[in-house]
């Protein structure tokens, strides 16, 4: 007799046998994600900030961060395919960061998920891990003088 227990992907530690990528609903629902996370950015004057980090177009960052979050998810490795490691940090160095801007990163994404319709606990896990690497890749004291480095 086993004592293994498996879950299905409604049952609390899903994460153990389902990928984020399976449970936030494959390549469609990601991108969909993507989509709104920048809609969002663009159009609401909250998150005027990290919009202007952004280039003048969001078509680059929209599949930058679609390949990025499909493969961190566990879907797909399309950014690796692509461009190798992330290297997070390192790609947004050039970038003042600082708890505003990580602030507003994460209402921006919470809102998306809200608005595409992902699960609650999925939000709440989801927003966690983002806010630790949210968190991770601020550069820039929040005292710290927009011009400097």
């Amino acid at each position: 007799m086993t004592t293994e227990h498996t879950t299905s992907a409604s049952e609390p530690g899903d994460q153990e046998q389902a990928s984020l990528y399976d449970m936030i609903g494959g390549a469609g629902k990601l991108r969909e994600l993507v989509d709104r996370f920048y809609d969002l950015m663009d159009l609401e004057p909250q998150f005027a900030v990290i919009r202007a980090l952004h280039p003048t177009t969001l078509d680059g960052s929209r599949d930058k961060f679609y390949w990025f979050l499909s493969g961190w998810s566990g879907g797909p490795d399309l950014y690796i395919e692509r461009f190798g490691h992330p290297r997070l940090r390192a790609r947004h160095l050039p970038y003042a960061i600082a708890t505003p801007e990580r602030d507003q990163w994460l209402r921006c994404m919470a809102l998306a998920m809200q608005d595409v319709g992902m699960e609650e606990r999925l939000q709440e896990h989801l927003l966690t891990s983002f806010f630790q690497t949210a968190d991770w890749m601020r550069n820039k004291a929040d005292n710290q003088a927009e011009s400097q480095p």
